[in-house]
């Protein structure tokens, strides 16, 4: 076992990190000098600190997933405990039924998925025609880069989209200005938010089910003695019964989130204007449509390191407390 993960899993992790400090067009043997230049930390200088293009769209990539896993992440979790919590009812009829329907698109292809997405969400598609029922005017979902956070606030009067603030226009982090930070994802990028939660929801709610099946009866009988109400036997009985899962599952969510890429090849190869663009399908497209393998191997590694830091994060944030520190918090 240790040599099949070191063959197959270690060493290609040192060797993509040794390729990621090098400039290499993917024609020669990176290993035995040739055409392969050693540039060292250039290609995550390029990335982080040197303003130009590369800079430019690593930091929307980065941007565009940041929305994506703050909101996929959540409403996947929350989704799939509560699919759970209804399947796990006793009473509740054609439960196995209900089980197999909600788990389906977790098995589906994501390809295959992706393309219904596609002609669903066109502009002439089925989801604008339901609108266009309640006399609601559907957007061009898939071609629509505007960011929802400015289009709202821009239809509310209380702020010009066209025109940010000079201290968010001047101001920039990795060389995007504010203003592009705080527009929040695209109406495109919510496309696929919304395919990525319902996705996922089935493989988590049978996670989750497995958990809420080994809380003891025990527990719940003693709550509703107490006359706890169903919030707070979510909060006080079930949720700290199953943080060892609830952990899982967000990290599983957390992970995937940062590496998402079938959905955006299929859906646009981040397509209108970069707002649906991530890191790992920059990654993919340096590499094998650039011909700069150095430079997608660079972003894979800062990506991979903050997916560490994330998890790691996250760990802290739902680790067992003693009573002391559970009250400071």
């Amino acid at each position: 076992m240790v040599l099949v993960l070191g063959l197959f899993l270690a060493l290609p992790i040192f060797m993509a990190l040794w390729v990621s400090l090098l400039d290499w067009n993917g024609q020669s043997n990176p290993f035995t000098g040739g055409e392969a230049e050693f540039v060292g930390l250039d290609n995550y200088r390029d990335l982080l600190t040197q303003d130009g293009l590369d800079r430019t769209l690593f930091a929307t990539s980065m941007r565009n997933n940041a929305f994506y896993v703050l909101l996929t992440v959540p409403l996947a979790t929350a989704a799939g405990l509560g699919l759970a919590m209804i399947v796990n009812q006793r009473l509740l009829k054609a439960r196995g039924a209900l089980r197999t329907g909600f788990y389906f698109p977790s098995v589906t292809s994501s390809i295959a998925v992706s393309t219904v997405f596609l002609f669903l969400f066109q502009g002439s598609g089925a989801i604008n025609s339901l609108l266009s029922w309640v006399g609601v005017k559907g957007p061009n979902w898939l071609n629509d880069p505007r960011g929802v956070v400015w289009a709202v606030l821009g239809g509310l009067g209380l702020v010009d989209p066209d025109h940010p603030s000079a201290f968010l226009a001047a101001h920039d982090f990795l060389g995007l200005p504010f203003s592009e930070w705080l527009a929040g994802p695209s109406v495109a990028l919510l496309t696929m938010i919304f395919m990525a939660t319902w996705t996922t929801s089935g493989t988590f709610m049978l996670i989750f089910l497995a958990a809420l099946q080994n809380i003891p009866r025990e527990l719940e009988e003693a709550a509703a003695l107490d006359g706890v109400n169903r919030r707070q036997l979510l909060r006080h009985v079930t949720l700290p019964a199953i943080r060892p899962v609830l952990f899982l599952v967000l990290t599983l969510a957390l992970i995937g989130s940062w590496q998402v890429f079938d959905m955006v090849y299929v859906m646009g190869q981040g397509s209108p204007a970069n707002t649906t663009l991530t890191p790992a399908y920059l990654s993919y497209k340096s590499a094998f449509d650039n011909a700069e393998f150095g430079q997608g191997a660079a972003i894979a590694f800062i990506l991979f390191a903050l997916i560490l830091v994330f998890v790691g994060l996250q760990r802290w944030l739902l680790r067992e407390r003693t009573p002391k520190e559970a009250k400071h918090a």
